[in-house]
């Protein structure tokens, strides 16, 4: 009883730290996350990128299941306006724990349904332009869990800040407000994305902080299992909880499939994006930067080493400023894809020469000389392709994930004994 007392005391401390201003007071806007040197007890455990708009779904429940990294006592939702056009009116939002086992079913663990309120209010009007966080939502969320986060969008508020590719079956109900439903027989059609929520927070007093993934489609998972859970940043976290609490960040997944470090495209370009996707995300101490392929064989292609050096080291520095580690990631293989050519390639080698040995990075994971065919460098290694000769099916984003030193990441003094051993 006395731990439980000193639990309850330790939230509800949090809780009145986390909720300035008053209920029925306009959504704060999402510029929430510490600095590493703010130790708050809120950390980021799951994130989506925005990557684009899409029509907006008026009259319809929307059922997004997210797999976060670290569990915690209380939850707390980032949804996203950021690339809509005019005011986001959301009539409901819910967090829930799926139903377990079951990671393509749209029901809730009986018992576990929340209702979100923003300063107070059950529904929310979110500028265009902007996010809004959600006051804490009290809730037990366990370690590598699933939980659906359901918006309900009563009119339509122009497109839909979305993340395109979530490798996740989501679910929809078209027939009016479902979004507080346990049962999800309302729940008759899916989508392959990700509507509106971009970021969960979870509260634990022994928080370790978090790490973010930024990067194209190798991070966003293409080539994975679906609903599955197995991008690399998935794998990472996996290896992380075998790690004490303390020691254990929250891995936050910024990639988006199609992604260019230095021009937008598909969704805003790496340079658009780092405020939003990386240094406004809660209690940030890491972040892995794995982006290029997209800029060396993409339309407009960049052939000019010097101009990924330039945008490497301008990531690194306004990160630095945030007081945030950077680990350089190499550009993987593609050779035998349809946008291979030598002379492309020869531009790959430059950049990964540049990020082993000369880039201003913290540290440095050398993911090119992990997945690549020993006999035929220039390709991936078959045990590892999805197919399309870029992308890397389960067993190659595992190897990924494994390449990566723990001790890296810099989330505690003290370091993992053996590398690769979780």
């Amino acid at each position: 009883m006395t731990k439980n007392r000193h639990l309850l005391a330790t939230l509800v401390a949090a809780l009145a730290i986390a909720l300035p201003g008053t209920a029925g007071a306009p959504a704060a806007r999402a510029d929430a996350g510490t600095a590493p040197a703010t130790r708050s007890g809120w950390t980021g455990t799951w994130e989506a990128a925005a990557s684009g708009t899409v029509p907006a779904l008026p009259g319809t429940s929307i059922r997004n299941v997210v797999h976060v990294s670290v569990g915690g006592h209380a939850a707390r939702v980032r949804i996203s306006n950021r690339l809509g056009t005019s005011p986001l009116e959301l009539g409901s939002v819910t967090v829930a724990l799926q139903e377990r086992g079951a990671p393509k079913s749209p029901n809730a663990v009986a018992g576990t349904m929340r209702t979100a309120t923003f300063h107070g209010a059950g529904s929310v009007t979110v500028p265009a332009g902007e996010d809004a966080v959600s006051d804490p939502v009290s809730l037990d969320v366990p370690d590598g869990t699933n939980l659906l986060i359901t918006v309900y969008t009563p009119v339509d508020s122009g497109p839909a800040t979305y993340h395109r590719s979530a490798l996740q079956a989501n679910f929809l109900a078209p027939s009016g407000n479902h979004a507080a439903d346990e049962d999800g027989t309302a729940y008759s059609g899916t989508t392959g994305s990700w509507y509106y929520v971009t970021g969960v927070d979870v509260f634990d007093p022994h928080t370790a902080g978090s790490v973010v993934a930024l990067g194209d489609s190798i991070t966003d998972g293409s080539g994975s299992t679906s609903s599955a859970n197995h991008r690399w940043p998935d794998r990472l976290a996996e290896r992380l909880r075998a790690l004490p609490s303390h020691r254990r960040p929250g891995v936050l997944n910024a990639g988006i499939a199609g992604n260019r470090i230095m021009l937008d495209g598909t969704g805003p370009s790496a340079l658009s994006r780092l405020d939003a996707d990386v240094l406004s995300r809660t209690d940030v101490r890491t972040v892995i930067v794995m982006e290029g392929i997209n800029d060396i064989k993409g339309s407009p292609n960049q052939s000019d080493p010097a101009a990924f050096e330039n945008a490497y080291r301008q990531i690194v520095q306004r990160t630095h400023a945030r007081g945030i580690r950077v680990i350089g990631a190499t550009i993987t293989p593609y050779g035998g894809n349809g946008g291979y050519t030598e002379a492309r390639e020869a531009v790959r080698q430059s950049v990964n020469a540049f990020t082993r040995t000369s880039g201003p990075f913290d540290a440095v994971v050398d993911f090119d000389a992990v997945v690549r065919d020993p006999a035929d460098p220039h390709r991936i290694l078959p045990a590892y392709d999805s197919g399309d000769h870029l992308h890397f099916n389960d067993a190659g984003l595992k190897a990924m994930a494994e390449a990566i030193d723990l001790n890296d990441l810099s989330f505690t003094a003290e370091r993992v004994p053996e590398r690769n051993a979780a």
